[in-house]
């Protein structure tokens, strides 16, 4: 019997994207999924598009939050709603290859790895390329806290086998923070190494503002991992010069 992929997607003012990423999801060659979009308090109609698109296929679900709960509170309301025995992540803006569930779980199911992640491309607001991410072989939980290459709308997690593991509560980096917390139960995340999704750049992001990314990273190592401020400034360091040389190399390849 084919496994369920439940697939996370908040949503939360991404009105002239949603479509795009709800078609990729639907021109997913492996077809045992399950959208489940919990909007969060948006002002413009993206919920009036994912209602459209939850009438044609009852493997879309739509969600309301009553109140603005933020990325970590409202994907955790989609992943308790799920049924999956496997949990993926696509944010509102983000998209997938057509083949990335099919090639992804047979990369887990053939290798029994219960937490993977692959390569993704970068593009701007309005789809120019802005690169790609390029991932390691595997990270054990020591090496996350150095640097993350992990992105968020390319990780599966085993529900079965991990049971469902909830974001930490925090404003920003809350998926950093999840994978941190996956892997104090596992050895390792293992990567693919296929471009099996694309990762919109919004002005507005966190990753687009290196100095609130760096408070939000510092935020997880105290007060999420609770580190000392030894072990905080040495991995923060860490993070800090791999941050250097990715922008040293995206200059030099573009």
């Amino acid at each position: 019997m084919s496994k369920l992929v439940s697939i996370i997607t908040p949503l939360h003012n991404s009105a002239p994207f949603v479509t795009e990423t709800i078609e990729s999801v639907i021109n997913q060659t492996y077809p045992h999924w399950e959208m489940i979009i919990v909007d969060d308090c948006s002002e413009d109609k993206g919920t009036d598009i994912v209602k459209e698109y939850a009438k044609k296929d009852r493997r879309i679900r739509l969600i309301e939050n009553e109140s603005n709960l933020g990325p970590a509170k409202t994907r955790n309301r989609a992943i308790e709603q799920s049924k999956g025995d496997y949990i993926a992540f696509l944010d509102s803006d983000d998209l997938w290859a057509p083949t990335k569930l099919a090639i992804q779980l047979e990369f887990m199911q053939s290798n029994k790895y219960a937490f993977t992640y692959t390569e993704y491309f970068k593009i701007s607001e309005d789809g120019k390329p802005q690169g790609t991410q390029l991932i390691p072989n595997k990270l054990n939980y020591k090496e996350l806290l150095k640097t993350c290459p992990i992105g968020c709308l390319t990780v599966i997690y085993d529900a079965k086998q991990l049971g469902k593991v909830y974001m930490p509560i925090i404003d920003k980096r809350q998926d950093y923070a999840l994978w941190l917390k996956i892997l104090k139960t596992l050895p390792y995340a293992h990567g693919l190494k296929e471009k099996l999704a694309t990762y919109r750049v919004r002005k507005s992001s966190v990753s687009s503002n290196k100095l609130k990314a760096a408070g939000y990273q510092w935020r997880v190592y105290r007060e999420i991992e609770s580190l000392g401020l030894i072990k905080s400034c040495f991995y923060f360091v860490n993070y800090f010069l791999s941050g250097i040389k990715k922008t040293y190399l995206q200059k030099r390849d573009n």
